[in-house]
């Protein structure tokens, strides 16, 4: 037995080296398949890719946030929240992506912002002067036009249907490395408040995230999927060399680009609110039951379209004209592409029950243009909360003092920090008018309200910052 075996296993182990040395194996014929397919992609794509070199003032240099990672936010918050002395222009760049033959070309804001000449160079090396069509501020999202016809374009995918976790290939010129491509994945989508702070509030933020490499340069350029469709155009980087960068989405930057071309500028329609997700916040879920998904409402604008509505604080609001909504992007993306002055429905939940309240939005402003500036040098008087507040009904002198109007409330005066007043958005000048709903015009009244509250679920704060009217929730520290 041991004599006739021998050569059977002889003869096996000769065979499999001949069919290995013959032919690849699957898994190497998928990775072929797969690099031949980023090849394509960036074959497909890169003559639909532009290099803009823009001569501009120069930015600046410190616009960091609080956690370190340079952000590049648009230069109309640069200027009004660090103002910068006059300097000389100088020569930025980079990226955009042509969406019609005859020269219309996407890309961001914040790369044509105070341009003073456009130069836009083709993948076939040609160069044009470029013209501003149109900025969207909010998003982020500018066009511009070359005279040129018979340009390749890219074809914008639907973003909603973009899925975490897919491939994501980014094609720019990061630090003037002209038709840089880089691949990752989609690592998340509907991104809010990556740019943080005043700046942050009235940008139109809903991103894609990705781990693509992006660096500066990438700006205004495509972030692609594995069909060649671009899925967003690439915005923001949270440092250098982490791996995390935005890219605002394509069904936005269609949305707004459409009107872009067509009007010159884009008119957003807003309702005059300042919201929070219901899933996001934890403490209004232990104190408002019934209502598991939807936005609530915790500033109403003064002078706003919802000021005078029936509209009221910690309303939460589930649809708009029957559209469920859940997070503050939903709403706002329903809400933005509205006629002007025509009304629309909300669907309310309050006090246990849906309601349905009409509104009509208004053209956007600026809510950052109204914000109260409230003197800071008063010196704490008064009662002490336990919740790191000191108030102190509010008086004529106080009110000429911190430069707010007269009314029944209690002012703050001080925020310790560290308390729960630290943590949420409350600030001296302030004016408390309720404690849970309840009115409050004198000190007996305020500690009354907050002795029958429990404030290990937490205390309902009604504030007026100016003539902003907001509310927010304090916990006792356990």
């Amino acid at each position: 037995m041991k004599t006739t075996a021998l050569p059977v296993l002889f003869a096996g182990l000769a065979f499999i080296p001949l069919v290995g040395a013959n032919e690849p194996s699957a898994n190497l014929q998928l990775a072929r398949q797969l690099n031949q397919a980023f090849i394509e992609v960036a074959e497909k794509v890169s003559p639909a890719v532009v290099v803009i070199d823009v001569v501009q003032k120069p930015p600046d240099p410190d616009s960091f946030d609080e956690a370190g990672g340079r952000y590049d936010p648009p230069r109309e918050f640069r200027r009004r929240f660090q103002p910068q002395p006059f300097e000389e222009p100088e020569t930025g760049q980079g990226s955009g992506v042509i969406i019609r033959e005859d020269g219309y070309i996407l890309t961001n804001g914040h790369v044509v912002d105070d341009a003073e000449k456009i130069e836009v160079r083709l993948h076939d090396g040609r160069t044009f002067t470029a013209k501003v069509r149109g900025v969207d501020p909010q998003s982020d999202i500018a066009v511009i036009k070359i005279e040129a016809t018979g340009l390749p374009i890219a074809t914008l995918a639907d973003s909603a249907k973009t899925r975490v976790g897919e491939f994501a290939i980014a094609i720019g010129a990061p630090f003037s490395f002209d038709y840089s491509v880089t691949y990752g994945h989609v690592s998340a989508k509907g991104r809010q408040n990556v740019i943080r702070g005043r700046a942050g509030e009235a940008l139109d933020q809903d991103f894609i995230q990705t781990d693509a490499n992006i660096n500066p340069g990438n700006s205004g350029g495509p972030l692609v999927n594995i069909e060649g469709e671009v899925i967003g155009i690439n915005a923001l980087i949270r440092g250098l060399h982490t791996g995390i960068g935005f890219a605002i989405p394509s069904g936005l930057a269609r949305e707004v680009s459409d009107r872009l071309i067509a009007d010159g500028k884009f008119t957003r329609a807003w309702l005059g609110i300042r919201i929070r997700a219901s899933r996001d916040y934890p403490e209004f879920h232990e104190r408002f039951q019934g209502v598991e998904e939807g936005v609530v409402v915790d500033t109403i604008e003064p002078d706003g379209p919802s000021y005078n509505s029936e509209l009221k604080l910690t309303d939460v609001i589930t649809a708009v004209d029957g559209k469920h909504v859940s997070t503050p992007q939903e709403l706002k993306g329903e809400i933005r592409g509205k006629r002007i002055g025509q009304p629309v429905t909300l669907d309310v939940f309050r006090g246990g029950k849906t309601v349905q309240i009409k509104v009509k939005p208004a053209e956007w402003v600026d809510p950052l243009a109204t914000v109260l500036s409230v003197a800071r040098n008063t010196t704490p008087t008064g009662d002490s909360t336990g919740l790191g507040l000191t108030v102190h009904v509010l008086t004529r002198e106080l009110a000429k003092q911190f430069g707010v109007e007269m009314t029944q409330g209690l002012i703050v005066l001080s925020v310790d920090k560290g308390t729960p007043a630290d943590q949420q958005r409350i600030e001296p000048g302030d004016v408390i008018t309720a404690v849970d709903h309840q009115p409050v015009a004198n000190s007996k009244q305020f500690h009354d309200a907050l002795k029958r509250s429990d404030l290990k679920k937490g205390v309902v704060l009604n504030l007026l910052s100016g003539k902003k009217a907001h509310f927010e929730i304090l916990k006792e520290k356990s």
